[in-house]
């Protein structure tokens, strides 16, 4: 069994261009869980399993988690970061985090459609 770990490391301040390690991830989109994905909430934030890799992550803090959860039902990740309440200053290392999640494939770009509940 493989085991990750994403979540909230050392802090440091956002700057204009993206971030180390988050090139290729698109805040700008709309995200989801993975639908062979499970999500357990922990005292420390959360495990993550994967039943299609039979991956083992855990989510380091209970914000991530907000946020991870909060993805199928806002417009793009900066949305999920406001409604979980992260602070700006903490953005940067959240931003890395889900890039982390994205390219493991516990979480996944979704169309703009799947998380509207104005439709």
């Amino acid at each position: 069994m493989t085991t990750t770990a994403a979540g909230a490391g050392p802090l440091s301040q956002i700057s204009g261009s993206a971030p180390a390690g988050v090139d290729d991830f698109d805040a700008a989109a709309p995200y989801r869980i993975s639908g062979s994905v499970s999500v357990r909430p922990e005292s420390f934030g959360a495990l993550v399993y994967d039943f299609h890799t039979r991956r083992l992550s855990f989510l380091k803090t209970r914000a991530l988690v907000r946020v991870v959860e909060a993805l199928a039902d806002q417009p793009d990740v900066h949305g999920a970061l406001e409604v979980a309440e992260v602070p700006a200053h903490q953005r940067e290392q959240y931003l890395k985090a889900l890039a982390g999640l994205a390219k493991a494939g516990t979480i996944q770009p979704r169309s703009t459609t799947e998380g509207d509940t104005t439709s």
